[in-house]
């Protein structure tokens, strides 16, 4: 859910199903903070599209404070009430927990699903250390086993080092390579 709309209590929310003409009056949801494993049960008392958003109003939710309580969290769908995927296709949330396995070595543990700029969503991926950003794409994936909590995939030497973030003393190092080398390309031109 994204911001208040309205002063009754709604939000709006971005869709990211890809049923949107699922949600309906009385339908139970989840309101998942981002920062707690707790969730809260909904139910949709109102709904409509506006400026590409999903506007809901909750039972029980009546005012814009009580609605800002609401603002960051992610809305699920109970499993009970969820559609039935073709083979192949992963609900976000089946994904999230996961160990990322690479040719059989665990990688780390799937933290979330991005979906944006390129063809295929990433999965954001953090073991003690690192955080990886890899491509969820069916080329490199081998299985989604969701009743073991695994994700199987066989990705390419090296995509694992070129998609993770530089760690503090990465870039340090990074940093005091390029004073070196702005040094030496300034006292170059100084000599030539």
């Amino acid at each position: 859910m994204v911001k208040t709309q309205g002063r009754r209590g709604e939000v709006a929310s971005e869709i990211l199903s890809d049923i949107p003409d699922r949600f309906a009056v009385g339908m139970k949801m989840l309101a998942l903070p981002r920062n707690s494993s707790s969730r809260r049960e909904l139910e949709v008392e109102g709904l409509w599209l506006h400026k590409g958003l999903l506007v809901l109003k909750f039972a029980g939710v009546d005012s814009i404070s009580e609605a800002e309580e609401l603002v960051g969290s992610e809305l699920q769908v109970p499993r009970s009430q969820r559609s039935q995927l073709e083979a192949g296709w992963n609900y976000v949330s089946d994904l999230v927990g996961c160990a990322l396995l690479d040719h059989g070595s665990e990688i780390g543990r799937i933290e979330d699903v991005q979906f944006g700029a390129g063809e295929a969503p990433l999965l954001i991926v953090r073991d003690s250390k690192k955080l990886f950003e890899v491509p969820f794409a069916e080329a490199y994936l081998e299985t989604v086993d969701v009743e073991r909590k695994q994700v199987r995939m066989n990705l390419p030497e090296g995509l694992l080092e070129v998609n993770a973030p530089l760690t503090a003393e990465e870039k340090q190092e990074q940093a005091q390579g390029a004073r070196k080398d702005i040094k030496h390309k300034g006292a170059r031109r100084i000599t030539g």
